[in-house]
């Protein structure tokens, strides 16, 4: 009895934390808080951004390539046999002519040493240096442009949540609707007002609706799964939507043009302009590389000469070596190379300058035409809304003359036949309106 009561204490003790642990996985989420939640979790997104650390980095590499550089070594030998040398034998009352092998030096050496350098001038690190500065801007525009494609599939995968939804509504009213009538016309039936292919009929009609009604809860199901994983969302937490199609405004509240647009406003358009500005770097660097480099340097080394093997005996000497010095190194010729990557770098600046002016065609035309598709998304959204209501009218009035006895079940049949697919159309033309607000506002340089 006490193992019982502990087992029981233990699992009460659990089965909340577990709770607690499930609740914590649960999220309620705005639009913009899901594009803030990806923005924080999305892969691409978390690579961009160690692009640009990467990028500053790189920045601090170079930085560091014009500070002084200071080396230290230390390189000990042991000769097996110590090097012979020959030098002429009449030193020594030999024969003119002849040389005799002698060996000079000792077994131990040592040498300890540091040297240092310091770059004064060069043309190719000032630039160079610029140019990885650049290289970082660059980076953190490829970071922005990397969030507003996020934000504008999130928002895609956030309405489709949204519109499926809304499909479900509608179509558990319909099915509840068709249902009633299914019972009403069997207890018709039964009692000998109608035939059997009026119930048959309607039965058929509900069957179908049935499944399409799990057609589209999976539809919604594998919308959420597929927004968590635009979000960079753990696939097994729980999410809910909690925007309002209802609040969503399609219309376009200026008239933007190709003249009043902000090129600027479009990240790819300003990554084409630090592209050009990389390109002007090169081409300066490659001209500054008819400049000399100035380098100045020195050294101080220590020898110690040993039979014995006590290189670190302090009551021995060490033959000391120092030294400073200057040097400036110019190219003269290089067979035409420094020429013709000069010329290299001007059709490079040339094609970036290019890249820009067809960039600019390039978004007007995608602004002139996300404006048509939005106003046409409009304005079919709109004919829809009012073709759903029509067709809910003309169900209304076909059961009410089927209830008084003066319409028929196939009048009935082919009403929410008609109004399911006006249902089906406006949410089509509602997701493809979605669409083409977020294709709007990306094409302007408004997403965010």
């Amino acid at each position: 009895m006490k193992k019982i009561i502990i087992a029981i204490g233990i699992v009460s003790f659990i089965l909340p934390s577990y709770g607690q642990t499930k609740e914590s996985n649960s999220y309620a989420f705005t639009l913009q808080q899901a594009i803030d939640f990806a923005l924080q979790n999305q892969n691409n997104v978390k690579n961009a951004v160690l692009e640009e650390q990467i990028a500053k980095a790189k920045v601090k590499e170079i930085t560091g390539m014009g500070l002084p550089q200071i080396n230290a070594s230390f390189d000990l030998k042991d000769f097996l046999e110590i090097p012979t040398s020959l030098i002429p034998a009449e030193f020594f009352g030999g024969p003119p002519g002849s040389f005799a092998a002698v060996k000079f030096g000792t077994q131990y050496q040592a040498t300890a040493g540091a040297d240092a350098s310091q770059l004064i001038f060069s043309g190719d690190y000032f630039l160079g240096l610029k140019a990885s500065k650049v290289f970082v801007e660059l980076s953190q525009k490829s970071i922005q442009r990397t969030k507003i494609e996020t934000a504008a599939t999130v928002s895609k995968a956030y309405y489709t949540v949204l519109v499926n939804q809304e499909r479900i509504k509608l179509m558990d009213a319909n099915v509840a609707r068709i249902k009633k009538a299914l019972d009403d016309t069997k207890a018709l039936y039964d009692n000998g007002f109608v035939e059997k292919i009026d119930y048959d009929r309607l039965s058929v009609t509900y069957n179908n609706l049935l499944v399409e009604q799990e057609k589209v809860n999976r539809l919604l199901n594998l919308g959420v799964y597929l927004l968590k994983y635009q979000m960079g969302m753990d696939v097994n937490a729980t999410l809910t939507v909690s925007d309002k199609l209802e609040d969503v405004k399609f219309d376009i509240t200026s008239n933007v043009s190709a003249e009043k647009l902000d090129y600027s406003k479009r990240v790819e358009y300003s990554l084409f302009e630090t592209q050009r500005d990389l390109a002007k770097l090169d081409l300066k660097r490659n001209r500054f590389s008819y400049l000399p480099t100035a380098v100045a340097y020195g050294s101080l080394n220590g020898s110690a000469l040993r039979n014995e093997f006590d290189i670190f005996d302090t009551k021995k000497s060490w033959f000391p070596m120092a030294l400073i010095g200057a040097k400036v190194s110019m190219p003269i010729f290089t067979g035409g190379q420094r020429y013709f990557k000069t010329q290299q770098a001007k059709l490079k600046l040339e094609q970036a300058e290019n890249n820009i002016d067809f960039m600019k065609k390039s978004i007007d035309l995608e602004v002139a035409s996300s404006t048509t598709m939005l106003q046409n998304a409009n304005q079919t959204l709109s004919l829809q809304k009012k073709n759903i209501e029509t067709a809910e009218e003309v169900y209304r009035v076909t059961k009410l003359k089927q209830e008084q006895g003066v319409g028929s079940t196939l009048e009935m049949v082919t009403a929410e036949t008609a109004l399911k697919e006006a249902q089906t159309n406006y949410f089509n033309a509602l997701f493809d309106a979605l669409v083409a607000k977020i294709d709007f506002d990306k094409a302007t340089g408004n997403l965010k």
